[in-house]
């Protein structure tokens, strides 16, 4: 696709170089002594299988201050109250989750800090659905403390859009300039393991010409996860299709000059030419190979916005998520993210210096 947009000169899919930051590693599968993922010992479902060994310890020896309670009625909100307001047993018992937790947080930004490029990272994002809790935030900020309490020189920070928001604001940091100079917006989408996100992102170049406050002016969410049957990969793609036809549409009937531009965030590494080389794993059907390219597919369902041809660019969804930070990290020369979710997802970024 010679005459393709987003394969042009530096805007490809998953590229090392973008409009603010060059993309130095993305997607990094470090294993642990026992060969698994070491990433797995610092996700969602890690903290949920702690939880579950304390209990389990507990009621060996004489009750779990849970009682009954099925671990998957325990979320996050439900963790947070506990650990603010709940019986003094139940509390400390959610709070040493969280202090092993963030032992296990604290090995793994060790272990990517001897890489090379993480090596000088004194500031590291947190994102992903764990940082939006009070017990995520707490497991950012113990980590910190240990991390700091041994000599390391490194500063774990939430991310400070909501993470579902930021999967998608992030994605105007994936645009080129030309975008920015008449339009008001563009469409973002955030592909994840349990959720399909899709959204309209207002610049607000007006407030700042930074792009510090872009924000999420409507949004859809398909729970792929949440079906009962489970859909497929065509029935994915004609979902996610749907939403952005419908805010594209939207968008028109507010009279927002929409960009003809969707960028996207989406597990695995993005090879050039739009397909998932790996990493994609938890999402419905086979997304990975050369068989199947998610950005044609927009394309070909989404072929004009606002008359124009639409251009789509694709990267990792850490990455993505990352970008929503690149306004406010001009004060360092480099800068990681860590998405805790389903997974850990993972980037580091070096900041570009700006044209002039």
């Amino acid at each position: 696709m010679a005459d393709d947009p987003s394969n042009a000169a530096e805007f490809r899919h998953g590229a090392a170089r973008l409009p603010a930051v060059r993309v130095e590693s993305y997607n990094v599968q470090l294993h642990d002594e026992s060969g698994g993922f070491l990433g797995d010992r610092a996700s969602f479902r890690a903290f949920r299988e702690l939880l579950d060994a304390w209990r389990e310890r507990l009621r060996d020896l004489g009750g779990d201050p849970l009682g009954e309670a099925e671990a998957g009625s325990l979320g996050r909100k439900t963790l947070d109250r506990l650990l603010a307001e709940g019986e003094p047993e139940a509390a400390g018992l959610v709070h040493a989750v969280v202090e092993e937790f963030a032992q296990e947080l604290a090995g793994v930004v060790r272990r990517f800090r001897r890489r090379k490029g993480w090596k000088d990272a004194t500031r590291i994002v947190v994102g992903g659905g764990m940082r939006h809790s009070r017990i995520g935030e707490i497991a950012i900020g113990r980590t910190t403390v240990m991390l700091k309490g041994a000599g390391l020189d490194v500063t774990l920070v939430p991310i400070r859009h909501h993470p579902d928001e930021a999967g998608l604001i992030g994605a105007v940091q994936l645009a080129p300039a030309w975008i920015f100079a008449a339009h008001d917006a563009i469409v973002a989408v955030d592909i994840g393991g349990s959720n399909i996100r899709a959204g309209i992102v207002a610049l607000n170049r007006r407030k700042a010409e930074d792009l510090s406050k872009a924000a999420v002016w409507k949004a859809e969410v398909w729970q792929h996860r949440a079906e009962k049957d489970k859909p497929d990969r065509d029935e994915s793609v004609e979902r996610l299709t749907g939403m952005v036809g419908d805010l594209v549409a939207r968008a028109g009937k507010a009279k927002l000059k929409l960009a003809p531009f969707v960028g996207i965030g989406c597990p695995g590494r993005i090879e050039a030419d739009g397909t998932i080389a790996t990493g994609a794993q938890n999402l419905p059907g086979n997304w990975e190979g050369r068989g199947f390219n998610l950005p044609a597919c927009l394309r070909e369902a989404v072929p004009e916005i606002g008359g124009h041809e639409t251009m789509v660019l694709m990267h990792n969804d850490a990455v993505v998520q990352g970008l929503s930070e690149a306004p406010f990290m001009h004060d360092v020369p480099g800068w990681g993210v860590l998405t805790i979710g389903t997974g850990l997802g993972n980037a580091f970024f070096t900041n570009r210096e700006p044209p002039g």
